[in-house]
Formats: structure tokens, C-alpha cells, sequence
């Protein structure tokens, strides 16, 4: 294990520094907004423009990319988000912090891209999976332990957009020093959501109503507990249980999704999320016991969007596999956009209670017709089943070393299948040949000319 971690220790590092940074940020700003009286309305509407931000990333940033470089990517993205930041706080208006999320949205999954393809050339195919979980773990363990910085000061003050800033500079120091051989990136396009919807139509309405919810919680959620009078280092807690809980259920629900119909999996697992959900509307107002709702509604809710992206893979052929999981992507994002924005216009006409039931209602809607399918008759899988990954929504860079990581996984020897002789080459080279381009040493984006 040493021997993996080592090569790519400053990229693990530096994506580390990077989220505690942005982590502490997102649940920062929906603090900050709520004292300075932002109404639920605005506040939504900051949500949604960070994932819009990560929408429009993925069709800029690659193009960026090439032209500069990684590392240089990698600087330039960095400081504009820690710039970003630093201006949340000397700016304080709803119209410039909704250019800011844009920005910082952009430059995040930016960054990803960057982190996500190197990571790609580097992982030995016998060792993906290792590699593919370890980053998952510093992803969710890094945005866990943002939360807790909360603790350090008032959000009401500047020394935590500093501390947010301070982070993701520093993210710039293993990175810009690595001497590691920079990939090349290509562009996978997309699957038709026509064709996405007629191979597996359950998935598509679980990436987008997952969205819409987790799109929700990511904006709105410290808002609500705080508007359920939890203090500061309270709603630390509360998000950071959520996505511990988020974590720690995804290999039992994977189980489950790996050994029953899909389908049904996926409702009992929108079943847990809903639970989740109606306990935070009805505990609300009992202190410590909404953090116990938290973690329902976390172990159920992170489980969605993985089990769709398994459900998809079941469903496709091999070479449809890596665009049809590219716009599935894209679908969740979508939701994400709008859930924000939807949830906070509904919070502001009603009440914050709203918000959980929103929550209810998006994963009720998911698991009924998840479950509606299923009573339709036995699931008809294209070539061979998929298995479940852990995963959190990051770049479509790492579509490649997840669906690798499946395909070792899936062959009856545990190795890679033959034809994936070296880092670079993909067990998917069928489908795409330059999804995981073979980097020289000595080359990058910019040299080659892309």
C-alpha cells in the first residue's frame, strides 16, 4: 500500500487542503448569508449557482487544461477560488456572491479534473480500486472535518474566509511541486438522455432526483438547523454526521444493491432517505435528536446516486459505458442546479420545515418509481452486472478509474483484463481509446500541442 500512496501522496494531499478549504466555505457562506438577513429565496439561489459554476467546469476547464498544463491549471484555479473567497467576505451582496459561487464552481471541479486524470494515469489497473476508495475517503473525510473548523470563530467574522482562503492556497504547495508526468485529457462525449432514458430510465429519474435533494442539502441544510435554533458548532455536527452517515452506509447498501433487483434496492434505499428526511421535519425542534435524524437521512441519501450509476452500467453496453455515465453526471448536476433554488423559493413561502419534506418528497418520488419498475417483471441486464461503488459526484475524469475499478472487479481472477498492460491503457479502450491517455514522461498538455 505504501508503494500506491507514495506516487500520489501530494495529489491526495493537496485535494485534501483544497476541500477542507472549500468544505468550510459552503457551510460558512449559508451562516454568513442567514445573519446578514438573506432570505431563504437568495440563499437558495447561492446554492444553485455553485452547481451551475460546476456544470459550466466541466465543458471549460478541460479545454484550460490543455492549454496550460496541469500544474498550471491546477495554480490558476486555485487562486481564483482563493481569491473568491476573500471577496465573499469583503463583499458582502447577493449578487456578488452569486457570481463567486459561479466562479467557485468552475474553478472546483476544475481542480478535480486535474487531480481526477493524474490520478488515472497513476493508479496501476490491479490497484484501482484501492486507489479509487482512498480518494473517495479523503473527499468525504476532508468535507466532514470542513465542518468542524465552524467551531473557531463567528461566521459573522473574517477570520474563517481567511482560514477557507489560507487552505486552499496552500493546496497549491504538494501539487505545483509534484514531478509527476501530466496525462493528457480528452473529451468523452455524452450519451443522448433519450437513448440514456429508453437503456435504464430508473437511473436517470435516481441521478436527477438525487440531485435535486442532495443539491438541497448542500445549500439549505445549515440553514435549516440553524433555523431550528441549533448554534455553531451544532450545525458542524449536524453536517458533518450527515456525511459521516453518508459514508459509513454505502458499503452495506452497496451489498444490497450488488445482491438483489436494482430497482428495489434503490427504493429501499430512497425508503431510508425519506425516513431521514420526515425525522428532521418532526424532530426539529428537539435539539440533539435531529442530529439522529441527520444520520438516517445521510446513510440513505449518498447511497442514491452511486446505486443509479450501477443500475446504468447494467444496462449498457461496454462501449456505451463511460458516455452514458458522463450524462448521468451531467443529470445529477442538473438537479443539483436547481434543487438549491427550488427548495430555498419553497422554504421562503412556507416555513424551514419545507426543506426535509423537499428531502421526502424527491427521494419518495425516486423510490416509488423505482419500486414500480421493479413489480413490472425481472431486470434485464445488457452484458454482465455491474457492482456497486462508493462515490460522491466529482469530475467526469473519474468515470475512468471507477468504471475500471468495476471491470477488475468483475473479471473472475480479480485482475485487470488483459489488454490493460500498464497504467494508462483502459480496460475500456474499446469504447474509449483516449479516456486514459498513456502520459510520456517529459510531456504535458501544453507541450503536446492540446
Amino acid at each position: 500500500m505504501i508503494k500506491i500512496l507514495l506516487p500520489i501522496a501530494a495529489l491526495l494531499s493537496g485535494i485534501a487542503l483544497l476541500l477542507l478549504g472549500t468544505g468550510l466555505l459552503n457551510t460558512l457562506l449559508a451562516l454568513r448569508g442567514s445573519g446578514e438577513g438573506f432570505t431563504d429565496q437568495t440563499l437558495g439561489l447561492l446554492g444553485s449557482a455553485y452547481f451551475a459554476g460546476f456544470i459550466l467546469g466541466t465543458w471549460l476547464c478541460p479545454k484550460l487544461i490543455r492549454r496550460m498544463g496541469h500544474v498550471r491549471a491546477f495554480a490558476f484555479l486555485a487562486a481564483a477560488e482563493a481569491v473568491s473567497i476573500l471577496l465573499h467576505a469583503l463583499l458582502v451582496e447577493p449578487l456578488t456572491w452569486l457570481v463567486l459561487r459561479v466562479v467557485t464552481g468552475v474553478a472546483l471541479v476544475g481542480i478535480y479534473t486535474v487531480i481526477e486524470s493524474w490520478l488515472n494515469t497513476q493508479a496501476p489497473p490491479d490497484r484501482r480500486g484501492q486507489v479509487f476508495a482512498l480518494y473517495m475517503a479523503v473527499n468525504l473525510g476532508s468535507l466532514a472535518l470542513a465542518q468542524q473548523l465552524l467551531r473557531l470563530d463567528s461566521p459573522m467574522a473574517f477570520s474563517l474566509f481567511a482560514l477557507a482562503a489560507m487552505l486552499v492556497t496552500a493546496a497549491l504547495m504538494p501539487v505545483v511541486a509534484t514531478r509527476l508526468p501530466q496525462p493528457v485529457i480528452e473529451n468523452t462525449p455524452g450519451l443522448s438522455l433519450r437513448k440514456l432514458w429508453q437503456a435504464a430510465p430508473v437511473a436517470c429519474s435516481a441521478a436527477l432526483l438525487s440531485g435535486l435533494a442532495m443539491g438541497g442539502f448542500w445549500g439549505l441544510g445549515a440553514v435549516y438547523a440553524g433555523r431550528m435554533g441549533m448554534d455553531t458548532g451544532q450545525i458542524a455536527t449536524f453536517v458533518s454526521l450527515v456525511i459521516i452517515a453518508g459514508a459509513a452506509m454505502q458499503w452495506p447498501l452497496g451489498m444490497l444493491s450488488d445482491r438483489a433487483d436494482r430497482r428495489l434496492a434503490l427504493a429501499i434505499i430512497s425508503a431510508i432517505a425519506v425516513t431521514g428526511g420526515l425525522l428532521m421535519a418532526l424532530l426539529g425542534q428537539f435539539g440533539q435528536w435531529l442530529l439522529l435524524a441527520a444520520a438516517v437521512f445521510g446513510g440513505g441519501a449518498f447511497a442514491v446516486y452511486p446505486a443509479a450509476v450501477a443500475h446504468l452500467i447494467d444496462h449498457l453496453k461496454h462501449a456505451d459505458i463511460l458516455s452514458g455515465n458522463a450524462s448521468l453526471l451531467m443529470l445529477h448536476g442538473l438537479g443539483a442546479a436547481i434543487g438549491p433554488a427550488l427548495a430555498g423559493a419553497v422554504m421562503g413561502i412556507t416555513a424551514p420545515l419545507a426543506l426535509p419534506l423537499f428531502f421526502a418528497v424527491m427521494f419518495g418520488l425516486c423510490g416509488l418509481y423505482a419500486l414500480s419498475q421493479a413489480r413490472r417483471g425481472a431486470d434485464r441486464i445488457v452484458d454482465e452486472p455491474a457492482h456497486f461503488i462508493p462515490m460522491v459526484r466529482t469530475s467526469p475524469e473519474v468515470l475512468g478509474m471507477m468504471l475500471e475499478d468495476a471491470e477488475t472487479a468483475a473479471s473472475p481472477s480479480g485482475e485487470a483484463p488483459s489488454g490493460a498492460e500498464n497504467p494508462s491503457d483502459s480496460v475500456l479502450s474499446d469504447a474509449v481509446d483516449s479516456d486514459t491517455d498513456h502520459a510520456k514522461p517529459g510531456s504535458n498538455a501544453h507541450d503536446s500541442g492540446h
